[in-house]
């Protein structure tokens, strides 16, 4: 969860321990674990990098395309960039210098 307000409430709380839920939160910023951020830095990368458009209607339909294309032909690149396997460290030993 992304720490809104909303989302660290009682009600929200107490539904999750009724429900057995475990609820973690991503730090403060931490835009490689959202997934929309990865997915916009895919279609950044599909649609920007060495792309040259002649106006921002081209722009925007090479945008769209891309998204319309996540399930199809971008399936497989996505399917490793966009999985919601996080290491979580529990107790974590902090080393001091």
């Amino acid at each position: 969860m992304d720490n809104a307000r909303y989302q660290r409430c009682a009600l929200v709380q107490s539904v999750a321990d009724t429900l057995g839920i475990e609820l973690l939160y991503l730090p403060a910023y931490s835009p490689n674990l959202h997934l929309m951020e990865r997915l916009g830095k895919f279609v950044k990368k599909q649609c920007l990098y060495s792309k040259y458009y002649t106006d921002f209607r081209a722009f925007t339909s090479a945008s769209e395309d891309c998204l319309v294309q996540t399930q199809t032909m971008h399936k497989q690149a996505l399917s490793s960039l966009l999985t919601l396997n996080f290491q979580s460290f529990k107790k974590a030993q902090s080393l001091t210098i």
